[in-house]
């Protein structure tokens, strides 16, 4: 008893969950001044390895940060964990978020279309954008990967519903869920070695799995034939893009823009693909990874923040310089969600 008391102490105190959630944050901090410059105005200011020092103090954050706040705090105290739990606090939340004078950080139509739509109390199939697939639908799911006591089914669903309020897109659901689970597995030990497989094999697996009791009757649309063609598309376009990074790490050239490797971030494989390639390059280099996220023609905060909860699941709390946790933006609520998963 003694030896499982003390192996649960050493697990408890790498804080996995609390290094996913600040790693996420600072890589938004890092990459939003750089989002929507080229590669080299990025590189003549910062170098090559781009920005990997927190600016202000409070270093500010954008809606990515903010979105991934308002989903974790969503799942806070539900039991039982399902679609009808857990749609309306998360469809709260995501209003009081767009309604909120701090929501000036330049945030995503689609979000901001569906916010809309989701205020008059309609079904939320109906506020979802149907043909969105931007990284918006997996920016904000960390904490689906990292919530304790989640069965991989809830965990999937959850992922894909939180996506779909949204983004009502095949392969912003698929996206979505494997950056759950990537995160997930990384906190539980799976080596960096092994996620790209291990994520291709789930979406070889979940291929032609669509989640009724989390989704409802979101795949109904025209041109679409069943619930299955729906959900195969996603999951064929987001292997696809896991198979570029396969590519890319293969081919060993790993210096410059990794938007020319893997996709500039904007839609949602791609955010998930771009940010597991800089943080394969150099996983046990979590601030690189930042950088090198930041360092991005493309969506450079999501594919950062992306990048920082990989880094952060994988190797904990400690990962990160002790005194950037004091001045984060949203340090308190950060660290509040931290310590109810760690």
């Amino acid at each position: 008893m003694g030896e499982v008391t003390e192996h649960l102490s050493r697990v408890a105190s790498v804080r996995k969950a609390s290094g996913s959630l600040f790693g996420l944050a600072y890589g938004d901090a890092l990459g939003k001044p750089t989002e929507f410059q080229e590669y080299a105005t990025i590189v003549a200011r910062y170098g090559p390895a781009g920005p990997t020092e927190l600016d202000g103090d409070p270093a500010l954050v954008t809606d990515d940060t903010q979105m991934m706040l308002a989903v974790g705090e969503s799942l806070l105290s539900l039991s039982p964990f399902t679609a009808a739990t857990y749609e309306p606090p998360l469809r709260k939340a995501f209003l009081a978020w767009a309604s909120s004078p701090d929501n000036n950080r330049a945030p995503g139509m689609t979000c901001l279309r569906a916010c809309a739509d989701l205020t008059d109390g309609r079904p939320w199939q109906r506020a979802s954008q149907l043909n969105s697939k931007g990284c918006g639908a997996n920016m904000r799911v960390t904490p689906l990967g990292l919530a304790p006591g989640l069965t991989e089914d809830e965990r999937a669903g959850g992922a894909q519903l939180q996506a779909g309020l949204t983004h009502g897109h095949a392969t912003g659901l698929a996206a979505s869920e494997l950056t759950a689970f990537a995160v997930r597995w990384l906190a539980d030990g799976l080596t960096p070695r092994e996620l790209v497989a291990a994520l291709r094999d789930r979406c070889a697996i979940q291929r032609g799995i669509y989640r009724e009791d989390w989704l409802g009757d979101l795949w109904q649309r025209p041109g679409v034939d069943s619930p299955e063609q729906f959900i195969t598309r996603g999951w064929d376009e987001t292997d696809a893009a896991l198979a570029r990074v396969t590519d890319a790490l293969r081919r060993g050239a790993t210096h410059g823009d990794p938007c020319l490797a893997t996709g500039a971030g904007w839609i949602a494989e791609e955010a998930l693909a771009t940010a597991l390639y800089c943080y394969l390059i150099s996983p046990d280099e979590p601030v690189r990874v930042l950088g090198r996220g930041a360092a991005s023609s493309g969506d450079s905060d999501s594919i950062a923040c992306l990048a920082g909860a990989f880094a952060g699941a994988a190797l904990g709390l400690a990962a990160w310089p002790p005194e950037w946790q004091e001045r984060i933006e949203y340090a308190t609520r950060l660290r509040a969600l931290g310590d109810a998963w760690d």
